[in-house]
């Protein structure tokens, strides 16, 4: 299995990691003007959660890890009608990751979700963190950017998605990395818009090594 050790983060990731920080804690202002009073605590999971409940029971997965959590809560019964996060996918356990708050429980899971992240990360640092994601993934990789401008402003003014790519910029990246962890499946999904969304089906590298003939179509 790779190392769980990745290059540690640019300086320039560091300091947007402290803005997030002080957007989590005071609130941020909005290309509209208004100001918002706290950050980051919806579950960014719940307008795919069919998909990624049927994924999860197609690969068998039991724990989980939530890459970026923000205020995610996956204990309190009100994800879906009555019924927690964790026990709406059917999870034993599912572990934290959030910078911006302190949070840091990153394991080894059978699947790691990362939903509305990537688009936030520097994007010289964007190949390690998604080195990362499948570093901690055992069977399922589940991921959402969001491909446009963001609503929120980080502290010095610039739009908080500080990384806005095409869609098939993102796959490139992916495609790339997944290389090296053959047996992780990765499901990608791009946000072009609020709730428009562009996807490829599930694979793993292992499937192109497999196929006959040489070209991997995308």
């Amino acid at each position: 299995m790779p190392s769980l050790e990745t290059r540690p983060p640019s300086d320039k990731q560091l300091r947007l990691l402290d803005a997030y920080a002080a957007m989590a804690r005071d609130g941020y202002a909005r290309t509209d003007g208004s100001h918002v009073a706290a950050a980051y605590d919806d579950m960014e999971i719940r307008a795919f959660k069919f998909p990624v409940r049927a994924l999860i029971a197609r690969h068998g997965a039991k724990t989980l890890l939530d890459w970026g959590c923000g205020g995610s809560d996956w204990e309190t019964e009100t994800f879906h009608e009555e019924q927690s996060a964790k026990h709406f996918f059917g999870l034993d356990a599912v572990y934290r990751y959030e910078p911006a708050r302190g949070i840091d429980e990153r394991q080894p899971c059978d699947a790691v979700v990362c939903f509305d992240v990537l688009e936030h990360v520097f994007v010289a640092d964007v190949p390690a963190t998604v080195r990362a994601l499948f570093a901690h993934a055992g069977r399922l990789l589940m991921v959402n950017v969001a491909c446009y401008p963001a609503r929120a402003l980080l502290p010095n003014g610039e739009n908080a998605h500080v990384t806005q790519r095409p869609p098939h910029w993102w796959k490139g990246v992916f495609d790339a990395i997944a290389s090296e962890f053959p047996d992780v499946t990765v499901q990608l999904w791009c946000s072009t818009a609020w709730r428009a969304v562009h996807s490829w089906p599930p694979v793993a590298a292992r499937d192109w090594l497999a196929r006959d003939g040489f070209t991997v179509a995308l």
